[in-house]
């Protein structure tokens, strides 16, 4: 039997107005809330593949890292320790270099996020408890995170000026440094790494942040 073009219309405009309609209602049950704490964990705009903000400062503090050591390795070596901070300096500033190893946003910029979109994930209407309690402890992590970072970018400009010195101690001290961005450092030598201020790293935002989402 023939259906026309008219009929077929009439038949499909239900079934789309009903697909918007539970698109609408599934979009009406995130709160801003929990739209915060996608952003941090599940996907944000304008990062790598569309990432979350903790995942892209996850990857960038890996490239950071690796080539905070290779720089470490003939701390004599100015032109191949200079190479290496360079991309370093990509890595957690994607700007302050044409091009770097690093995924182009910047761990840096990705930190910032977290933190951003944490404390409003805590600060919206309806936020529970588990929410407020594991936000302060994401944020806490990745502002030492950041804390770390801005001084590996204060290090690496100071190496990247050298001219024929001796750039040992500031390789050791960026080495150091990016060791903790994702582990975080045991502070107060109890044999632990907590989430607390000068501890916590990006692994401790990560395991709290799925505490969060689990409460």
């Amino acid at each position: 039997m023939l259906i026309s073009l008219g009929t077929r219309l009439v038949l499909t405009l239900p079934v789309l107005l009903a697909a918007l309609s539970a698109s609408a209602a599934a979009a009406q049950d995130v709160s801003p809330s929990q739209a915060h704490v996608g952003h941090v964990a599940d996907g944000f705009r304008g990062t790598p593949d569309g990432v979350g903000l903790l995942p892209a400062a996850m990857v960038e503090a890996e490239v950071a890292a690796q080539h905070a050591a290779l720089a470490a390795v003939d701390p004599s070596d100015l032109a191949s320790v200079q190479r290496h901070v360079a991309h370093v300096q990509h890595a957690l500033v994607a700007e302050s270099q044409e091009r770097g190893p690093g995924k182009g946003y910047g761990l840096i910029r990705a930190a910032e996020g977290v933190v951003r979109h944490i404390e409003l994930a805590a600060g919206s209407e309806g936020a529970s408890d588990g929410v407020v309690n594991h936000a302060n402890h994401v944020a806490t992590s990745a502002r030492n995170t950041l804390e770390r970072a801005r001084r590996m970018m204060e290090i690496a400009s100071a190496i990247s000026e050298i001219e024929g010195g001796d750039a040992t101690e500031l390789v050791a001290e960026l080495a150091e440094l990016s060791s903790m961005l994702i582990p975080g450092h045991d502070a107060d030598g109890d044999g632990r790494i907590g989430w607390q201020e000068g501890e916590g790293g990006l692994e401790q935002a990560r395991i709290h942040l799925g505490l969060l989402k689990r409460g």
